[in-house]
This record gives C-alpha cells, sequence and structure tokens, in this order.
C-alpha cells in the first residue's frame, strides 16, 4: 500500500475511534445523571432556581419526582416545581401541579403558599392573554382566569385568615371583584346591542346582587333600566331610575329629572329565530 494511503487510512481510524470514545462519553455522562441520588438531584434544582435557570431546575425536578415520589424530598421538590412552573410562564402546568399537591397532601402546613401560587398563576396568564387581544379595557376579556385567580385567592384569606399571604391575596381579590363586576356589566351591554333585553337585566341583576359592594353596581342598573325600556316596561325602568339617582346621582346615563340616555336603543330589528328560541341569549 502506497505510503501516502497508509497514512490517509491510520487519520480515518484515529478519526472514527475518537467518534465513539465520544458516543461512549455521552452514554456515561448519562448514565451517571440517571444514577444521582435524591440529594443531588435536589441540590441541582436548587441550584438551577438560585441562578433562573428554570427549564433545568423544572427537568430535575420531575426526575426527582418521577425516581423517588415518597423520598425525603418529595414533598418539598413538588413545592419547587410549582414555583419553577410559575416563574417560567407555564401556568396552567403550575395550577395543575398546584392541584395536584393539594388533593395528595391537604393537611400540609404550606397549603396557603400553594394556593397563593395558584391564583399567582392564573392572575399572571389572564394578564397575559389580555395583552395578546390587545384589549385596552381589562373589563372585556375572558373572565376565566379572572374567575379562576379569584377562587384561589378567596380559598386562601377563608383557610388561611393569618396567613403571611392573606394580606396580598386579600388586595388582589378586592381588585379581581371588581374586575368580575366590570365584566358582567360589559356582557349586559353586549346583549343590549344584540336586542337581547331579558339577558341583559339578568347580568344587571347579577352584579347588584352579587357584587354590591363595587363600582359597577351603577352601571349595572343602568343596563337593567336600558333593559326594561326595551321591554316597554317604564315602571320597573322609573323605580331603577330612582334608585340610580339616590345611589350615584351625577351618573352620565341620567338626564334632567326623570330623563334616561339610552347608549342602546331600543328601535332595533325583528328577532331571530335563534333569539326566539334561546330566550335573547344569542
Amino acid at each position: 500500500m502506497p505510503l501516502k494511503a497508509l497514512h490517509l487510512s491510520n487519520i480515518f481510524r484515529l478519526v472514527v475511534i475518537s467518534l465513539i470514545l465520544a458516543l461512549l462519553s455521552g452514554c456515561a455522562g448519562r448514565l451517571a445523571d440517571d444514577e444521582k441520588t435524591e440529594q443531588q438531584l435536589y441540590q441541582e434544582a436548587q441550584t438551577a432556581l438560585d441562578k433562573k435557570r428554570f427549564i433545568t431546575a423544572i427537568e430535575r425536578l420531575q426526575t426527582l419526582e418521577s425516581r423517588f415520589p415518597f423520598g425525603e424530598y418529595g414533598e418539598q421538590a413538588q413545592l419547587e416545581l410549582i414555583y419553577a412552573y410559575h416563574q417560567n410562564n407555564q401556568h396552567e402546568q403550575a395550577r395543575a401541579a398546584a392541584s395536584r399537591f393539594i388533593r395528595l397532601n391537604s393537611d400540609h402546613p404550606q397549603i396557603d403558599y400553594v394556593l397563593y401560587l395558584s391564583g399567582l398563576s392564573a392572575w399572571v396568564a389572564g394578564r397575559h392573554s389580555l395583552e395578546g387581544l390587545k384589549l385596552t379595557n381589562i373589563s372585556q376579556r375572558d373572565p376565566g382566569a379572572t374567575r379562576e385567580a379569584y377562587a384561589d385567592f378567596n380559598r386562601l384569606i377563608t383557610r388561611f385568615p393569618n396567613s403571611d399571604y392573606a394580606p396580598d391575596a386579600q388586595q388582589r381579590l378586592r381588585y379581581l371583584k371588581n374586575l368580575l363586576a366590570a365584566q358582567e356589566v360589559y356582557i349586559g351591554q353586549f346583549y343590549l346591542r344584540r336586542s337581547a333585553p331579558i339577558a341583559a337585566i339578568n347580568r344587571g341583576r347579577g352584579v347588584v346582587e352579587g357584587y354590591r359592594d363595587t363600582p359597577a353596581v351603577a352601571d349595572a342598573l343602568a343596563v337593567m333600566i336600558e333593559g326594561y325600556l326595551h321591554l316597554d316596561d317604564t315602571e320597573q325602568a322609573n323605580k331603577l331610575r330612582q334608585l340610580l339617582v339616590e345611589l350615584q346621582p351625577n351618573h352620565p346615563q341620567l338626564k334632567g329629572k326623570k330623563g334616561f340616555v339610552q347608549l342602546h336603543p331600543a328601535d332595533k330589528p325583528d328577532k331571530t329565530l335563534l333569539q326566539i328560541l334561546s330566550f335573547d341569549l344569542f
């Protein structure tokens, strides 16, 4: 064999051997990861959390939880995983992990913390969905995440009124209650625009009865007044108008001593068959 060909053959052989060694080294490294102790995995997760490397932390905590579900760090790893999901903006996963933790550890001393994190995840998820829709009025967004956050914070302050997280939860709860009431008013106004006065009246009544300590009550009364005017029930409309005068005499829809400004006048097209069959819900 020519010297040059022999030299090339040796080089090729060395390259192949190097690749094989690299592959073997990689496999050995992966085996080492699989063989790490519970404490090693937990410490690596803590280090990742401290450095805000949340994806790495989630991977370590998931491995720890799957390999050592009843180990020394089992419950703490579940708590850290909820936090890591939340910090990594994986809010659905955070809420699912929180729900699972509460179901399996109902008497755990940190249930208040779990409820708080679950509420925060719903809170942030709602804000992100709002930003994605480019809505300028926060009351016009889908109330689903708002209701979930409200439920979590309400459970927290009801079950753990002396929790360290209760004061902040109470503040957020007050804001969310106002927001939910405003959302109901917005939906009522939507029904007025759709010529569905009965559905609008029901939304307004829900605010007056269920959110009576919120600023949205005046607008809810206005929705109900307009709904009754659409139905030509002036007697009921006048009774509600008097309540609105007493509650907020400077409301923008009040006009003079007995007048009322309709934002969605009752001169509307005939109802569709769907509206009739659905009792004005569509």
